[in-house]
């Protein structure tokens, strides 16, 4: 009989069978082990478990089976040596840089990034001697340009939130590599369903567990992804400071990750035939989807994606008033700023995600008072388009 290996496995296979263990009792869905912590035979045992002579689980803030599955199978969808799991995604962006940077480091980050990522970097990380520096996503040479001799890492969203804008990961990266330093990104719009960084040329990606890794809006948690030896001190961060991940989110994103596939094939789907009808309503200025012809980076996003992904944006003439009255006016999308739900969501960036980011910033980075985001779900996209009947009145 032909012995069947895992590197065989199509992702689809990988995202339902990879890094799955099962206990005596032959569970076929994995099992949560909600403990603290764990017991040992005798006291050399724990010894050997703490000075790391010998593998095993010791206490849940660092060590936990339902965790290490579902690292082990998100790495195995992403193509990475190793995963650390954290309690959400900002927690880990946080543990990332704390665990590769120090004080008079310096950072490259794009500036169409979330807006508490900007607000982590700006106002908690630059009060601890990191140096930060934003530039444009899309223009490499001003990403040359910012590098220092103490750069250390590049980070970046791609596509970005919330205009969808792309960059080139693999020109990027070698600009990254050639100043001695890492790219990072956040993957969390793609996941490993449409997007491979670390095949690019990235050296760690981010992710929201929060959003399309679990899929239906239930709970909070990030990773950080790469090579081994690379997020040693990231794990070393996690298992000392403790923004860990709960076994019971880990069981939860488990699950998540056995449909991630198909429904990002249907979120894509729906999102760009929004996107197209977007484009012939009267109300709209613009409309932002790396899946249509307009968008900027179009042909970029499609040799690094496989679809355009599940966001949406588009500028409503008349600005915030306008914007609000359309939010106000759906029925059925449900009005929250979280995203990669099954529901449709929408939300007005400037008074939502980034709302505390600057004026200033928020113009430079292209988000006006009359941008709407909608993450588009998996409802049928006739109702989709019903629900936002507002446009063509």
């Amino acid at each position: 009989m032909k012995k069947i290996n895992i590197e065989d496995w199509q992702p689809e296979t990988l995202s339902v069978r990879a890094g799955s263990e099962h206990t005596a009792f032959g569970e076929n869905s994995e099992a949560i082990f909600l403990t603290s912590s764990f017991v040992f035979e005798n006291a050399a045992q724990a010894a050997a478990r703490f000075g790391g002579q010998e593998p095993g689980n010791i206490y849940s803030r660092f060590t936990n089976p339902t965790v290490t599955m579902f690292q082990n199978k998100l790495a195995a969808l992403e193509g990475a040596e190793s995963c650390v799991a954290t309690a959400s995604g900002m927690s880990a962006i946080l543990a990332c840089v704390m665990g590769l940077c120090s004080a008079g480091d310096h950072v490259i980050a794009s500036r169409s990034i979330f807006g508490t990522s900007v607000q982590l970097f700006s106002n908690i990380l630059a009060r601890w001697g990191l140096q930060v520096t934003f530039v444009s996503l899309t223009d490499p040479v001003a990403w040359k340009n910012a590098v220092q001799p103490n750069t250390k890492l590049f980070f970046v969203e791609t596509p970005s939130n919330p205009l969808t804008e792309v960059c080139d990961i693999s020109e990027l990266a070698a600009i990254a590599h050639q100043a001695g330093a890492l790219l990072a990104v956040d993957n969390c719009f793609c996941t490993p369903a449409l997007q491979k960084p670390l095949d690019l040329g990235a050296d760690i990606i981010i992710h929201s567990a929060t959003k399309y890794i679990d899929g239906h809006g239930r709970c909070l948690g990030g990773a950080v992804l790469g090579k081994k030896d690379v997020l040693e001190p990231v794990y070393g961060f996690l298992r000392t400071a403790g923004p860990t991940m709960s076994a019971f989110n880990a069981w939860v994103f488990l699950k998540g990750l056995e449909t991630l596939h198909i429904r990002m094939d249907a979120h894509s789907r729906n999102a760009l035939a929004l996107a197209q009808w977007l484009e012939q309503q009267p109300k709209i200025s613009r409309v932002y989807y790396p899946g249509l012809d307009s968008h900027p980076q179009h042909a970029l996003a499609m040799r690094q994606q496989k679809t355009g992904g599940a966001i949406v944006s588009f500028d409503v003439k008349g600005g915030k008033e306008a914007a609000w009255q359309l939010i106000d006016a759906t029925q059925m999308i449900s009005i929250t700023a979280n995203l990669g739900d099954a529901k449709s969501t929408i939300t007005h960036p400037a008074t939502t995600t980034h709302s505390r980011v600057s004026a200033e910033a928020r113009t430079v980075a292209g988000i006006g008072d009359g941008l709407v985001r909608i993450a588009v779900g998996l409802e049928h996209i006739e109702d989709i388009k019903n629900d936002l009947s507002f446009l063509s009145s």
